[in-house]
């Protein structure tokens, strides 16, 4: 069995190996606007698409999301205040921050949760979206950790939680099939 200290100094290794990519400026660039469009203008821009190209439907896809997103964002401050991770950036000074981040710490990401639950959520009443959410969710993902802004776990923890709050979202709240 590995000691807790070995699994965290690869974690940091692997976070180091990733920043690494954001010294490319095509690389940070792109990894920069996917994170920024993940703070929620893309989530907002589909939630207003969904409304006016679907009329009461996109509306009740949009009030889910939005009613998901106000519990992800409970759920995730709540997490960072109890856990308190630095982010990579402020524990190892050879992983720069490409970008500003929102908040203090790092455990989990916000971005993620968000993301992935969205996605859950949005494709339940539009399967037909995988193909533009699948990928823009999971470029969000890596974004965190190639910016600096979040460890591999992080990520992997948010994605855990965006899924179980997905789905139970979808369990609680009477959408159309």
């Amino acid at each position: 069995m590995q000691r807790p200290d070995g699994i965290a100094a690869r974690e940091v290794r692997w976070c180091r190996r990733a920043n690494r990519y954001g010294r490319r400026r095509g690389i940070r660039w792109l990894f920069s606007v996917l994170s920024r469009l993940g703070d929620g203008v893309f989530w907002y821009l589909l939630m207003g698409a969904l409304v006016v190209a679907d009329g009461m439907h996109g509306l009740q896809a949009s009030i889910h999301m939005a009613a998901t997103g106000v519990v992800a964002l409970t759920l995730y401050k709540t997490l960072k205040r109890w856990t308190r991770r630095p982010r990579p950036f402020a524990a190892d000074l050879r992983i720069r921050a490409w970008v500003a981040p929102l908040d203090e710490y790092s455990f989990p990401s916000g971005h993620t949760l968000h993301a992935v639950s969205f996605t859950v959520v949005a494709m339940a009443y539009y399967p037909w979206l995988a193909p533009l959410l699948l990928p823009f969710t999971a470029g969000v993902v890596l974004s965190r950790v190639v910016l600096g802004l979040h460890y591999p776990s992080d990520v992997l923890a948010a994605t855990g939680i965006g899924l179980l709050l997905g789905v139970a979202s979808l369990q609680l709240w009477p959408w159309p099939a």
